[in-house]
């Protein structure tokens, strides 16, 4: 296993938050992390046989702390060169370092959500299972505070997965959620149907992703189904926590930064990965790790987001 540290970018990174509590999860959080490899041999596997990458605080359980778990869900064949989740290996590593074990199925085709759910699933396991993942993850976690994350094709992926999950998933970010235009189904009587989303989950997109994500519905009438962010939010159910917002600048692959668009695993980038740190980890500390610090981002109308203007637009939410 390899323990990797990295730091934030400089000072003149995109993207930067004004607010506080973003600024506070915009930084890297306290654990050191620890990224081990999918290989049949190791994290194994999804119903598509395809191994987990896995990302870990070093120091699992100190202090009895049990951690929450994130499961990752990628974009279309997204990732390679090296493990399929190193194409947003920073991103992953910040969640890490806030206390999270995420799992990342390798697989490239992600938008029914089974290998997702699968991923969960398998770290689940590994809470009581010592065969699993050479044991390291007995009674260190609460597989019962379960969120996913994912991006493109994912973010489709994450949100079927969750219903599929039939509630074992709580939350969901959806990054660069594409227009139904786009459907990354067999069947285009099979798209993502959100009126049977339960928990909560928050919608994202870059204000340059318009072909793929556009964050308000401008296609032509002639055009049915849930084409922007807007559409997909108001689809959700009233009873469902729900946010959603636009970052300002980046487009489709951003979030493979690493930090910066220089190292991005994908493009088009513009502005890179920093701008998905803050809130995004807030809102798992919100949601997995009950931490009011960071749920005061998200109240409706109050909350911080609504107020950094500089980075962020189309912001709606009903969380009280």
């Amino acid at each position: 296993m390899l323990s990797i540290g990295w730091i934030l970018g400089g000072c003149g990174a995109p993207n930067q938050p004004t607010g506080t509590i973003e600024r506070k999860y915009y930084a890297p959080g306290p654990w050191a992390v620890t990224f081990v490899p999918g290989t049949p041999q190791g994290a194994c596997c999804d119903s598509k046989r395809n191994p987990f990458d896995l990302y870990f605080p070093t120091s699992l359980g100190a202090n009895g702390f049990h951690h929450p778990i994130i499961t990752w869900g990628n974009g279309t064949n997204f990732g390679p060169p090296g493990p399929i989740s190193q194409g947003v290996d920073y991103f992953l590593r910040h969640l890490a370092s806030w206390g999270f074990v995420v799992v990342a199925t390798q697989d490239g085709r992600t938008g029914a959500g089974q290998t997702i759910l699968d991923a969960a699933n398998f770290l689940i396991r590994a809470n009581t299972d010592s065969s699993l993942a050479s044991g390291i993850f007995v009674n260190k976690l609460q597989p019962t505070q379960v969120g996913a994350i994912g991006h493109s094709q994912g973010a489709d992926g994450v949100l079927n997965a969750m219903i599929l999950s039939n509630g074992g998933i709580l939350t969901a970010i959806s990054i660069e959620l594409p227009a139904q235009i786009w459907c990354f189904c067999d069947d285009p009587n099979k798209l993502l149907d959100v009126r049977k989303i339960t928990g909560s989950v928050f919608l994202v997109d870059g204000s340059l992703d318009i072909p793929v994500s556009p964050p308000t519905q401008k296609q032509p009438a002639s055009v049915i189904g849930l084409q922007s962010i807007a559409a997909y939010y108001d689809a959700v159910p009233s009873s469902v926590q729900k946010l959603k917002a636009t970052l300002i600048g980046p487009t489709h692959n951003d979030i493979s930064g690493q930090p910066g668009c220089d190292t991005a695993r994908a493009e088009p980038c513009f502005n890179g990965v920093y701008g998905y740190l803050g809130y995004l980890t807030a809102w798992m500390a919100d949601r997995l790790q009950v931490d009011p610090t960071a749920h005061a981002a998200f109240v409706q109308g109050t909350g911080e987001i609504f107020q950094q203007r500089a980075n962020w637009e189309f912001v709606q939410s009903n969380i009280q």
